[in-house]
Formats: structure tokens, C-alpha cells, sequence
């Protein structure tokens, strides 16, 4: 059977900021889906031990108040994330996240800032994999499309319900389901098995930061370092 009509996870964060070896978590969400139905629903509320700003709490709805009443401690929470998600790739299911390179690196960090194993190291010095991400392969087979290409406007591309946008469970849910679509639409994707998927988002990934990295050194900015690291860009140093 197609690797899109099995078992996928999806994953999703909601968070403090956008930088993501800065930002910490709020919220988190890991939903299994079959054959596009849910069959399991996992959620997370983190106390993130730093103020949510004004404009994140105004995304994704989640204060101050009720982080540091009803969340976790953001140590737990992360440590809980990883080891849920090791065990999907323990097993070879595909992990699927909506701009991988944005939540794993978060979650990579979370860790690291808390004294806690990496997701490698939890995989006895594998890369975390299979990962599939919906952002990367749809700027890849479809790169010349004009438009946006945050997740509610892909998932609209693609008839994707989005029910609650920046909604942690919402988002992952959208993100498993929009995999299915774009493989769907693209038979070259769906032909993929997951591990040469994984692979082939490697590449992609890294030949669109250097053509943007290219595209912002010849629009006036000679310094312009675009990171081509997928799905992971581990800190360089420990994150305060």
C-alpha cells in the first residue's frame, strides 16, 4: 500500500516567537490519521516559563494566564513531544509536519535548553526520519504557482479543511491530511516509499534555501545566509 494511505502522524506546535532556537513551547499536538480518518489525538499545554507575547497569544489564543495556571512545565512537555515521536519513527511511520524545519528545530532546542537527550540520541544516533513535509514538497513539485504558501493557503489549494488555523491539533490534522492530497495529485510523490521521500525533501529543501539565499544577495543584501538544513537545524550553542 501507498506510504500516504497507512498510518501518518501529524505534528504541529504552537509557540512563543517564530525563531525557532528562541521561541518555546505553548501548545503542542501529535494526531494519527489513516487513510485521511483520525485514529488517535494526543495534546499538550506547556507553561513555557517565559512571557507568550502580545502578538503570539493573538495567533494561536493562548495567555500567560492559563500557560502558567493549566501548562506542563516546558521541561516535561518537550521530553514527553520527543519521546512520542521516537516511537513513531522507531517503528518507520512517517512523522508529518507542516515546515518541518520550523518545529523540529524548535523541539531540538527545547531540549537541548532543558539538559535532555536529542531526538538522535533517543534514536541511538539516527536522524530523526521519516519526516514528511507537506511546505517543502508542495514548493517543490508545484514551485512555480503563484500565491502564498503558509498552511491555510496550501490546504485551500489542495481542499484541505482548516478548520481552526493556528489551532495546535487543527494544524497537524490539516498537515497529515494535506500529505495525502499532494500525493494524490502528484503521482511522482506517491511513488516515493518514506525513506527516499525523506531524502528527496533533503535535497529539495536545500536547493530552494540556496536559490532564495541567491534571490536576497542580488536584491541588496551581500550577507544573506539562508539555512538549508532539513529537517533539523541543531543550535550551534545552548539556547538561553
Amino acid at each position: 500500500m501507498a506510504w500516504y494511505r497507512e498510518l501518518l502522524v501529524g505534528f504541529d506546535l504552537e509557540t512563543t516567537g517564530t525563531d525557532p532556537r528562541e521561541a518555546r513551547i505553548v501548545t503542542a499536538a501529535v494526531i494519527e490519521v489513516g487513510d485521511g480518518q483520525v485514529l488517535g489525538h494526543r495534546e499538550w499545554l506547556a507553561d513555557p516559563g517565559v512571557e507568550i507575547p502580545a502578538d503570539a497569544v493573538a495567533v494561536h489564543g493562548i495567555s500567560n494566564e492559563r500557560a502558567a495556571g493549566e501548562g506542563a512545565p516546558a521541561d516535561r512537555v518537550a521530553d514527553a513531544i520527543a519521546d512520542v515521536l521516537v516511537g513513531y519513527w522507531r517503528t518507520g511511520v512517517p512523522v508529518v509536519a507542516y515546515n518541518a524545519a520550523f518545529d523540529l528545530t524548535l523541539l531540538s532546542a527545547e531540549l537541548l535548553r532543558h539538559g535532555l537527550p536529542s531526538l538522535s540520541e533517543r534514536l541511538g544516533g539516527l536522524d530523526p526520519a521519516p519526516v514528511v513535509d507537506p511546505y517543502t514538497i508542495d514548493r517543490s513539485v508545484d514551485r512555480y504557482r503563484r500565491g502564498k504558501r503558509n498552511l491555510e493557503a496550501v490546504c485551500g489549494e489542495y481542499g484541505v479543511p482548516l478548520d481552526s488555523a493556528h489551532d495546535a491539533s487543527a494544524d497537524a490534522l490539516a498537515a497529515a491530511r494535506l500529505a495525502r492530497a499532494i500525493a494524490v495529485r502528484h503521482p511522482k510523490v506517491a511513488a516515493l516509499g518514506p525513506a527516499e521521500l525523506h531524502r528527496r525533501q533533503i535535497e529539495w529543501y536545500a536547493e530552494w534555501a540556496a536559490d532564495f539565499q541567491d534571490f536576497l544577495r542580488r536584491k541588496g543584501d551581500p550577507d544573506a545566509v539562508v539555512d538549508g538544513a532539513w529537517p533539523v537545524r541543531e543550535p550551534a550553542d545552548r539556547p538561553a
